[in-house]
């Protein structure tokens, strides 16, 4: 770890100074400079693409705020996002950090091809493999932010750049899942290859590839114009990620609470060092810092923090969130929300998914991000299931969550409309704070399942659309770009 996190550190630096020096030279011209001289370069390269990752994976503006689970506590730092008041001018979005990572693994493909790797071949197979993986994520997120985007798949060597129009979503989600479909035929090859192996969490292996795509064939299914083979395909991926060794924590408290290198539920996560990032990861805007909570009777029960740098008190979970927890006894209240109690009532309910780590300065936000859990794994299966009317094994993999949770299986109606309402509602309990709700709202409202704009409160007598504005910057780059649907 100590090595992977130098790596990234340093790559970091890198394609942040290729950011600055645009202006003079191409960004592939100048990692061309430094890199890919010998075989030795291309891991340390792809290491430092998980930045770009990682960065995408801690900005909740796109997969949560937009959702019902957030309110303001005491400091609110919400964007137009969170207030649905999205336009041209109000909100749109400049996606180069996407391209950024896209050009980068672009460029890796290119030049490692005239690599023989001759005393490694699977050390190549391995080096492709995570960058198909990388790439793909970057798409499948560009999509379910924009609905639609340009593909690019050349790799930029010169000053000659090759403008895109807009892809329909159905061919972005192909490339999504052809992408995902190469990087397991590389990681298969390879003559080590075992399902269960994870050299690390951090990084893409076989299992969190079948995961990824699995959450990519629901998406096609729902939104993309996909049917009934892509949710038997996602089931099928589903149950390959069960083989690869995951399994469910019997304590709910280490979802969060222990890192994902010793955790058997994560497949997939970004990980976080005290030192590492200034302020920690999207959590810190969900702890309170301590002057906040003067006066309350539960103070050190309350995850806080001394210095407001390190927290800084925005986020609350939503009363409709905290409705989703019918069931009192239900084990991961104490793992979502703790509300703070004075002499006159409770005020605000605080986050408590990610409560960080108190060193001997202070708290900090350093919780390994989940990307892919196998309870998530479950829920989508469920909901797969669901939809191809398999009622039956829909309430099992629903019913394996619940179980863990300590709350009874369910018991409402076996019904195709109730069964989905109830796997939505557990998304909400499961996987609050984990940056998902949005794209599950949108999902499901793409399914019919839900009315997203009767839903969401800030949602409610608006029309804006479901997806982001691009910027001017990027039309005026690109004048074969056009705006996002449903913006003037």
């Amino acid at each position: 770890m100590k090595k992977t996190s130098c790596y990234i550190m340093f790559l970091a630096l890198l394609f942040t100074s290729c950011d600055k020096l645009l202006d003079v030279k191409p960004q592939s011209q100048i990692t061309d400079q430094v890199f890919f001289r010998n075989e030795g370069d291309f891991e340390p390269n792809v290491v430092g693409i998980y930045t770009v990752m990682r960065s995408i994976a801690n900005n909740v503006t796109y997969g949560t705020e937009r959702s019902e689970e957030l309110i303001s506590a005491t400091n609110s730092r919400f964007t137009v996002a969170w207030s649905q008041t999205l336009s041209p001018s109000s909100g749109a979005v400049n996606y180069s950090e996407w391209y950024r990572g896209i050009g980068h693994c672009n460029l890796l493909l290119d030049k490692i091809q005239d690599f023989a790797f001759a005393a490694n071949p699977n050390l190549k197979k391995k080096i492709v493999g995570e960058t198909l993986a990388l790439r793909a994520y970057f798409y499948f997120h560009l999509l379910r932010v924009f609905g639609s985007v340009p593909i690019v798949l050349e790799a930029i060597t010169d000053e000659n750049v090759i403008l895109h129009k807009r892809a329909s979503a159905q061919e972005v989600i192909a490339q999504v899942l052809s992408d995902l479909d190469k990087a397991t035929a590389q990681f298969t090859g390879m003559t080590d290859f075992s399902k269960t192996n994870y050299p690390t969490k951090y990084r893409f292996a076989y299992g969190s590839v079948m995961a990824m795509k699995a959450d990519a064939l629901l998406w096609k299914a729902s939104v993309a114009g996909g049917g009934p083979a892509d949710l038997q395909a996602a089931v099928a991926a589903i149950t390959e990620a069960e083989s690869t060794g995951v399994s469910l924590q019997p304590d709910f408290a280490k979802v969060t609470g222990v890192r994902a290198a010793a955790n058997n539920e994560v497949l997939m996560a970004a990980y976080y060092n005290k030192d590492e990032t200034p302020g920690g990861n999207y959590a810190k805007n969900a702890l309170p810092f301590k002057d906040i909570l003067e006066g309350a009777i539960n103070k050190e029960q309350i995850p806080y923090v001394k210095n407001s740098t390190n927290g800084q008190g925005a986020y609350q979970i939503s009363p409709l969130s905290k409705s989703l927890f019918t069931n009192p006894a239900d084990k991961r209240i104490p793992y979502t929300w703790i509300a703070d109690m004075y002499a006159s009532g409770p005020k605000i309910s605080w986050i408590t998914k990610y409560p960080g780590t108190v060193y001997a300065d202070d708290r900090y936000a350093d919780n390994d991000l989940i990307i892919y859990r196998l309870a998530d794994l479950y829920l989508l299966k469920a909901e797969a299931y669901a939809a191809l009317d398999d009622l039956n094994n829909s309430k099992k993999y629903l019913d394996n969550v619940k179980l863990r949770a300590g709350v009874e299986a369910y018991t409402g109606d076996m019904t195709k409309t109730a069964l989905e309402k109830e796997i939505l509602n557990e998304r909400g309990r499961e996987l609050f704070f984990e940056n998902k709700r949005w794209f599950d709202l949108v999902r499901f409202h793409k399914a019919g399942i839900i009315d997203v704009y009767n839903y969401v409160p800030n949602l409610k007598g608006k029309t804006t659309p479901l997806f982001w504005p691009v910027n001017t910057t990027v039309l005026a780059n690109n004048p074969d770009m056009t705006q996002t649907d449903g913006y003037k």
